[in-house]
């Protein structure tokens, strides 16, 4: 049993797969022919395995600059990292983690054939996370094994779904039409960041994909070689805060720590770049072949795709984001600091990822300014946010860790309070009541944010 859990497990874990079988079935159920099945199944699969190898490069250069900046100003608290909590909560809480992930797809897709929320979740490893939190807040609450994982996967189905909707009017926005969405459990800062965004932007906001530089500095249009260099300067200052010795001895194995840092920079850039490429492979593939699945399966559904989708939209905001967020997190750690509350390190992987996603969404309604104000809004969102997970997560709210991304703080805060306000009941009412809302039929035309 265990053994076919982990094989279920790696399967709906792995994005590339998930969205090629969703292809493949799109592809077949539009009858198309063989040559063109196997094309359009075979390059969604690569695409995704190219964005998830520049993901990982990015994830791989941005670690040094975490361990950099903690050595540089002598911080110590609780760093938010998804992965990092998963692989403590696991141990005890795999198999409903499992189980809760797999009927939490049924549920979602059942929920997107019935009711008006058209959005089937594709980013494998975030419903994962997600399910090994409910895992572990229904345990807490006091849910025994076929509860917990019954009250988990419907709880999960509804997170999936409700999660895309809440960003879609933002994804309108920005891409102008409306047959993709966003599957990534942070939708509640992108939209802060789109409301933000919309407020400060002023009537013609000028986007930063319109920046005037200087002639002399017009290499700085290209995204690449702006990316490339902003991110040398910020390494440079970091390393040279840190001191060569701690970084050669730590960090670089010996390597002069300044050639280290161009290094670890250059690979950052080198990261956005073959992402950009592997969105742009991707979504020629998968929108085409998910008409299948709406034709047959889920009328008017849209594939909901992992966050990098949004970065080909606004590069330069992709930066600015990321500054602006990490910045709000510099921020919130100083004033819990001076608060005197537990203290939430900027995490640097969580605040690129989901600040450059608010940069993107904040310039589509307010242009630079809503870029940097929506992000760094952003960051303090996801700087508060673990401070309340905490008490609710039982015993891993003690470890040196918990859960990054904004939805992932308001579902665990609202599951877990509803659990400490009248137990299991409370949780159960609160998901028929959920349930009930969604299945209502809503006729009036959304408007473009």
């Amino acid at each position: 049993m265990n053994g076919v859990l982990t094989t279920l497990v790696d399967i709906l874990s792995q994005p590339a797969i998930l969205v090629a079988m969703i292809a493949l079935i799109g592809l077949i159920a539009q009858r198309k022919n063989l040559s063109d099945t196997m094309k359009g199944t075979t390059k969604t699969f690569v695409g995704f395995l190219v964005i998830a190898a520049g993901a990982g490069i990015l994830e791989v250069s941005l670690i040094p600059f975490g361990t950099m900046f903690q050595e540089a100003f002598n911080v110590a608290g609780v760093v938010p990292n998804n992965e990092a909590i998963v692989a403590l909560a696991l141990n005890e809480y795999g198999s409903s983690t499992a189980l809760i992930m797999f009927f939490g797809m049924i549920v979602n897709v059942i929920i997107a054939r019935f009711t008006r929320f058209k959005y089937i979740f594709l980013t494998g490893h975030h419903a994962l996370y997600m399910a090994c939190m409910l895992a572990v807040i229904m345990a807490v609450a006091g849910f025994t094994t076929i509860p917990q994982i019954a009250a988990g996967a419907i709880a999960l189905g509804i997170i999936m779904t409700l999660s895309p909707a809440i960003v879609q009017p933002f994804m309108r926005k920005l891409t102008g039409n409306d047959n993709v969405a966003l599957g990534h459990f942070s939708a509640v800062g992108y939209a802060l960041s789109g409301l933000v965004g919309k407020a400060v932007g002023g009537k013609e906001p000028t986007s930063t994909e319109e920046i005037n530089f200087p002639k002399g500095l017009g290499f700085l249009r290209d995204s690449t070689v702006s990316i490339a260099l902003t991110m040398v300067v910020m390494y440079f200052v970091v390393a040279i805060a840190a001191g060569p010795t701690f970084i050669e001895a730590e960090l670089s194995d010996g390597t002069n720590f300044l050639v280290f840092s161009l290094i670890q920079a250059g690979n950052f850039a080198a990261g956005v770049f073959v992402i950009l490429a592997g969105v742009r492979l991707v979504l020629a593939e998968i929108v085409p072949a998910f008409k299948g699945i709406s034709t047959k399966l889920v009328p008017n559904a849209k594939p909901a795709l992992d966050v990098p989708i949004v970065f080909t939209f606004a590069p330069n905001a992709v930066l600015i984001g990321f500054f602006s967020s990490f910045a709000g997190g510099l921020f919130s750690m100083i004033f819990m600091a001076l608060a005197g509350s537990t203290i939430i390190l900027p995490g640097v992987v969580p605040h690129f990822f989901t600040g450059a996603a608010a940069g993107v969404f904040g310039n589509a309604t307010g242009g630079v300014k809503g870029a940097v104000a929506g992000s760094f809004v952003n960051g303090i969102i996801i700087s508060f946010l673990p401070v309340f997970l905490l008490p609710v997560l039982g015993d891993l709210g003690f470890a040196n860790t918990t859960f990054s991304d904004a939805d992932f703080g308001v579902s665990g805060i609202f599951f877990g309070s509803l659990a400490n306000f009248a137990g299991p009941i409370a949780i159960v009412i609160s998901l028929i009541v959920i349930l009930v809302l969604m299945a209502i039929p809503f006729k009036k035309k959304e408007k473009t944010a």
